[in-house]
């Protein structure tokens, strides 16, 4: 199926970490009808909104990159929200997409849809072979079941609707909060903020909380207050505390990588070419990762080196440590032919260098 640079493309989620690198690859190769709206102009939880939406825009292509996201503590307190809110959002868009002969869908997951134990590293066929993790069990079940709504109205009804799970992601626009963001920016936040204590430089302290209010509490607080409110979240002007022990094993991507391999498979590959036909038809959605691991507390001390930190990193083993370890088998998509290209130590110096660029902005 042949994709034209002029043909409708809606970007749901174009303000996210995702969503925007989405935005910026397909603008930067000269795709000049892209659609998007921001959560108060369409809410995509409300089908009536997302309904009025398609009959006014009848998009040709959608890329589905909205989501309700977080890591470990977010995805384990707002239990009900992660499945409920990702749920409506998949069927809305989803089905909208298909009565609307949507020539062509992304859906974007995440490979916390495989089970705690898989087999590693987690080929496509592990989907639906044990339980999952318990911590992020509901984001993961709303996944599975926007993954199987596109492979179903595929195999139903011939449409062409890809799904694809990429690894932790990590770049511009990404998820800093302390307490709900994910772990490589959150750890970065946090050595940042650590060196700053040490370092006296309260002006650096006050940018970053100005951009980033912690509990309320913003720039414009008394240094007591700052310095309870960092302690509380692990930071000193001497340690930093983390979560768990330190011995999981993650692997992350850079956020225009990932946008990379969507823009190459909107353009290369349909849904025929995700499935073996000599088989039943299912497991047709992408890995897309480096194919590269590296433990958390190698993490931590990767991104101390760039940030030349020279305090202490604790480990606060009664906070939960998330899946063992969960790298993707990328050989399907490599396959197909696409591989990444920004390594993790670079990654984290343009994303640390962004987060200081960024500070100043409202």
């Amino acid at each position: 199926m042949e994709i034209r640079k002029t043909d409708k493309i809606y970007i749901a989620g174009h303000t996210g970490l995702v969503g925007s690198a989405i935005l910026n690859d397909l603008t930067s190769k000269g795709y000049t009808n892209l659609i998007y709206k921001t959560h108060k102009e369409l809410d995509l939880c409300d089908i009536n909104q997302v309904k009025k939406f398609f009959d006014n825009e009848n998009p040709d292509i959608v890329i589905l990159a909205a989501a309700k996201v977080g890591g470990i503590v977010a995805n384990n307190t707002y239990r009900a929200d992660f499945i409920y809110n990702n749920l409506l959002i998949e069927l809305n868009i989803i089905g909208e997409s298909f009565k609307h002969n949507v020539k062509k869908l992304l859906f974007l997951g995440s490979t916390c849809i495989y089970p705690k134990f898989a087999n590693q590293p987690i080929n496509e066929n592990e989907l639906l072979t044990n339980e999952l993790e318990y911590t992020n069990e509901p984001y993961a079940i709303a996944k599975i079941a926007g993954l199987k709504l596109c492979e179903s109205f595929n195999i139903q009804y011939n449409t062409n609707f890809i799904s694809v799970m990429p690894t932790n992601l990590y770049g511009p626009n990404d998820n800093f909060n302390l307490e709900k963001g994910h772990v490589l920016p959150v750890m970065i936040r946090k050595i940042h903020l650590a060196n700053c204590l040490y370092n006296e430089d309260w002006e650096l302290i006050r940018k970053d909380l100005n951009k980033r209010p912690i509990e309320n509490i913003n720039g414009n607080a008394n240094q007591l207050d700052i310095i309870n409110v960092l302690e509380k979240y692990g930071i000193y002007s001497n340690e930093v505390i983390l979560f768990g022990d330190g011995s999981p094993l993650r692997e992350f991507l850079w956020s225009e990588d990932l946008a990379d391999a969507v823009t190459y498979i909107l353009e290369h590959v349909n849904f025929k070419d995700t499935f073996n036909t000599n088989n039943e038809i299912k497991n047709c959605h992408i890995n897309i990762g480096s194919g590269k691991e590296i433990s958390i507390k190698q993490l931590s001390l990767l991104i101390s080196n760039v940030l030349n930190y020279i305090g202490n990193i604790k480990w606060d083993i009664n906070k939960p440590n998330g899946t063992p370890r969960k790298l993707c088998d990328v050989s399907k998509l490599n396959n197909l032919g696409w591989k990444h290209k920004v390594e993790l130590n670079d990654g984290i110096k343009y994303l640390y260098k962004w987060y200081i660029d960024n500070l100043e902005e409202k």
